[in-house]
């Protein structure tokens, strides 16, 4: 395959994946927001949504102080922020138009479909009247996008890299979740103390304190779709540590890191030729970190430094896929 298809398809389905990405970030933070709560704590709820994604110098340029209604037209319908759910989604266009022939029908209608009605919706202010059910739209055509690429297109070459533009993406912002939620609420209730003391137990500081614990880990695992999947897993009170787990090391949870990582590798093995080669060496490695550690270990060393080590490394990864199969301008 050239490079330049290569390169288009895993665009495509990365763009995809941070847009909805974006908008499970943002639906979760709107929902919070509408709970009783202090102007600071709310403040900090959405200075933590731009940090997730790194967006906390582009959007002061703009806008300066962090209010909500900025921060969801900054992040939804802002063109110069190549993040925001608008630009994500006229770039997976874009990359799918690009390489229109190797698409099937389908795929292609899904995503010139959704960049057409998403203009209509903005336009007619469907997002100002019910911003939760915009973010909801916007999960469902993502959802979408990827049933009809499963579901239609030949299982080759074109697939993979669109597999692999995916996971990669949704390894990195689960990543970047979880390493900014769980150093917001550390210091903002529990001081010095390590993360692994953050227990639902006796040892809790106050009733509120439980309070806010239930809704902001609750939130954290609404934001992937994993409140359910952490009920039946684990059929307990929601704690710090178990969050942490099912988000980083169970492999049958489907936007975790393990879970992402045992999709970049399967795929990468399907495109590379070379058995020995350094990228897959470095997507195994990664991927066998995840599959043997324990989140005792985790805690113990340190989970901000776990993913901020973790980031690097996918970072990495990105670039070697990059310089080994895409164009070098996109790595």
């Amino acid at each position: 395959m050239l490079s330049r298809t290569a390169d288009h398809l895993f665009w495509m389905s990365r763009y995809t994946e941070r847009a909805e990405n974006t908008a499970r970030m943002l639906n979760v933070s709107y929902e919070t927001s509408l709970l009783p709560q202090s102007s600071a704590t709310a403040q900090a709820g959405w200075e933590g949504l731009l940090s997730i994604s790194e967006l906390l110098p582009a959007y002061g340029k703009l806008h300066g102080n962090v209010t909500a209604q900025n921060v969801m037209h900054f992040m939804v319908v802002d063109v110069t922020n190549p993040s925001s759910i608008v630009s994500c989604l006229r770039a997976a266009r874009e990359n799918a138009r690009a390489v229109r022939g190797a698409l099937t029908t389908e795929v292609w209608e899904t995503q010139n479909q959704t960049w057409l009605e998403v203009n209509r919706m903005i336009r007619s202010g469907e997002f100002e009247r019910d911003p939760g059910q915009f973010f909801e739209w916007v999960k469902f055509r993502s959802h979408l996008s990827r049933g009809v690429t499963v579901g239609t297109m030949l299982m080759d070459e074109s697939l993979h890299f669109m597999r692999l533009g995916t996971f990669l993406e949704r390894a990195d912002n689960t990543a970047r979740l979880v390493d900014v939620k769980f150093h917001e609420v550390q210091n903002d209730y529990f001081g010095s103390l390590p993360i692994q003391t953050q227990s639902m137990g006796a040892h809790e500081p106050a009733e509120v304190s439980q309070e806010y614990d239930f809704y902001h880990w609750s939130a954290i695992l609404r934001s992937v779709s994993g409140f359910e999947v952490y009920r039946k897993v684990y059929r307990d009170v929601i704690r710090p540590d178990r969050v942490a787990e099912l988000l980083i090391l169970r492999p049958d949870m489907p936007r975790s890191l393990h879970a992402s990582l045992n999709e970049v590798v399967s795929n990468l093995k399907s495109v590379t030729g070379d058995a020995q080669s350094e990228t897959l060496r470095h997507a195994g490695k990664l991927r066998a970190d995840l599959a043997y550690g324990r989140i005792d270990e985790i805690l113990a060393t340190g989970l901000h430094a776990y993913l901020t080590q973790f980031l690097e490394r996918v970072n990495v990864l990105g670039g070697r896929i990059s310089r080994d199969f895409l164009m070098p301008q996109s790595a």
